[in-house]
Order: structure tokens, then C-alpha cells, then sequence
């Protein structure tokens, strides 16, 4: 892999996976952009001469590794980041993650993701999916910069205009993930709801409310006609850049109940700062007989990958595979994600 763009794609989509600084992955990922910007035999002249920092976007070791791809060489920078963080980042789940058809759960710079929506979609393709679920946050959730339905109405525009260009090759579908509010209603017009293709429902506000009436909210989203898949369900983060936060308190037995009802999806969030629902819970939602499904949560293209830590979940707690939505193909998931 010499050709500068893949070799700077590469380097993010191992840094996102890993989750290093924004900082670390916009210096990459800018640089990406102004390779593309600048005429190739402009860009060897500027290798030729040391002067690729004078492009916008430049900086040190960036420069070093654009100069070393163009001179036909593996950069340094890109063979010290595979050898320390190899693609295989968890040992079990691999059967699972072959089954895996794509992935209900992922984020754009729409929201509060990192990265454009080509880039995810043409990611996805890289990973392996037939299939994506642009899952962009609800109004309510400003501080994610969460799509009112005009912004929503626009991206659907967008997302019709990315699939008609992938002419079946794969399809971006239309989702959200959309914020439980206080009594258990959904943040977002039903009129809107409908137009979408799955709809992933989370609490991100109030987390720790009392365990009763976050047990009513809890239910009264899974029953709402529109829900398809609870995300990250005792929102906890177990470290990361955010911190700690423990996980909210809830009848998981009369929820799970619900889902298995409804025919609601349990999320397993992969992401390993939420590793969401517990161990103690993942178990009871399998033995309530629940659906689930096994998420990114990505919200940079490399976090795709870490569906990696969700799929070993999977098969240490004995899901079977046929109760994992996003092991279904696109047709099934389509006809299951209908509202009710």
C-alpha cells in the first residue's frame, strides 16, 4: 500500500479504532483532503523538494509519511501503528462477526460523529457489510447536534442520492438514533419515524432516575409502534475519554419482557467503554427469549470495526446467531423494522 490517500486512511481507520485523541485522527484525516486537492505531479514536486508542509494541512508527520508512500515505501508511521495494534483487537466471535450482514447503529459529522457520510459508507464496504444504518442523533440531544426534522428530511435527500450512485452494490439505510424523553415518548414526529427504514431508541438524559419510572419510560419506548432497537440500555461507561458513569436502575426483567414481546432488539453496544448491557443482563435478555443486535456505536469510520468486541460477547454468552438482526439479510431486517 503505497498510494498516499490509502496510506492516510489507513493510519485513521486504525486510530479511530483505537479511539486515539480527535486531534491525532483530523491531522490524517485533513491531510487526506489536500492530498486529493493537489494535482499529483504537484504533490511529488513538493516531496522532491521538502516543502509539503507548505500545503494546508501538513505538518510533520504527515509530511513524513505522504513522502515515504510516494517513494514506493511502506511509511514508518503506518508499520509501528499495525504492529501495535493489530486488526484482531479480542479473541472469540469471529463465526458471529463472519455472519454479521451490517451493522443499525452508527453516527456522521451530521451529529456528533467524525466524519462524512461517504467515508462511512465507503468504510463499511471495506469492513465487510452489505449494509449500513446512518443512525444520526434526535433535536433534543443539542450537544450531539441532533437533527431537527428539516436537517433529518435533508439527509434522507442525501441518503437516496448515495444509493442510486451504489446502484445495489450496498445500501446506506435510513435510520436514527432517537432519545427516549422523560415518559417514554420518542423525540422525533411520527411523520418522520415513518419515513425511516430501523430507528435505534436510547436514554440520554436523566440516567439516573429512580428505578421505577425509568422502568415505565423504558417500556413505554419498547411498545411505541416506531422502536426497532434499544440502545445501550443502563447507558454506563465503564472508562474512556468521558469517564465513568454507572448504569441506571430498571426492572431488566420486565423490559427484557417487553422486547421479547414487541419484538424489540436488545442492543449489544460493542463499544468497549460501554460493553452495554452488563453480563448479569445480557444473560437474562437471552433467557427472555430477546432479539439483539450487535453494534458499532461508531462514530468515525475505524470504530466500525469494533463490532469485533460485541460479536465475542455474543458467543461467550451463548446468543444464537438467528436471534441477531444484523445476521439477517437486508430484505428481513426491512420487513422486522416495519412499525408494528
Amino acid at each position: 500500500m503505497t498510494d498516499p490517500v490509502d496510506v492516510l486512511r489507513r493510519i485513521a481507520f486504525i486510530l479511530e479504532r483505537e479511539r486515539a485523541g480527535t486531534y491525532r485522527v483530523k491531522a490524517f484525516r485533513g491531510a487526506i483532503s489536500t492530498v486529493l486537492a493537489t494535482a499529483p505531479d504537484e504533490l511529488r514536486q513538493h516531496a522532491r523538494s521538502g516543502t509539503l508542509t507548505d500545503l494546508p494541512g501538513i505538518g510533520k508527520s504527515t509530511e513524513a509519511v505522504i513522502s515515504q508512500a510516494l517513494a514506493g515505501e511502506e511509511p514508518e508511521y503506518l508499520r509501528a501503528l499495525e504492529a501495535k495494534y493489530p486488526d484482531r483487537m479480542v479473541e472469540g466471535g469471529e463465526q458471529i462477526r463472519a455472519a454479521l450482514k451490517g451493522d443499525c447503529h452508527s453516527h456522521s459529522d451530521w451529529s456528533d460523529g467524525g466524519s462524512p457520510i461517504p467515508e462511512m459508507v465507503a468504510t463499511a464496504m471495506e469492513v465487510g457489510h452489505d449494509y449500513l444504518v446512518l443512525t444520526d442523533h434526535s433535536p433534543r440531544l443539542r450537544i450531539a447536534n441532533g437533527l431537527s426534522a428539516a436537517r433529518l428530511a435533508e439527509q434522507l435527500t442525501l441518503i437516496d442520492a448515495i444509493n442510486t450512485h451504489l446502484d445495489g452494490t450496498f445500501t446506506l439505510l435510513k435510520g436514527i438514533e432517537v432519545d427516549i424523553l422523560d415518559d417514554g415518548a420518542l423525540d422525533q414526529s411520527q411523520e418522520m419515524l415513518a419515513q425511516l427504514d430501523l430507528r435505534v431508541a436510547s436514554v440520554h438524559s436523566k440516567l439516573a432516575m429512580a428505578s421505577a419510572p425509568m422502568t415505565r419510560r423504558l417500556i413505554a419506548a419498547v411498545k411505541n409502534p416506531f422502536t426497532n432497537v434499544l440502545g445501550h440500555c443502563t447507558g454506563r461507561m465503564t472508562g474512556g475519554a468521558r469517564g465513568t458513569r454507572g448504569q441506571s436502575s430498571f426492572d431488566a426483567a420486565a423490559v427484557f419482557a417487553a422486547c421479547a414481546e414487541e419484538g424489540v432488539a436488545v442492543e449489544i453496544n460493542s463499544r468497549p467503554e460501554r460493553c452495554d448491557p452488563p453480563d448479569d443482563l445480557l444473560q437474562l435478555a437471552r433467557d427472555a427469549g430477546c432479539l439483539f443486535s450487535i453494534d458499532s456505536d461508531a462514530h468515525a469510520p475505524g470504530q466500525l470495526d469494533l463490532l469485533q468486541f460485541g460479536c465475542a460477547r455474543a458467543e461467550q454468552f451463548d446468543i444464537p446467531p438467528e436471534r441477531i438482526v444484523n445476521t439477517w439479510e437486508q430484505d428481513r431486517l426491512l420487513e422486522w423494522a416495519a412499525p408494528r
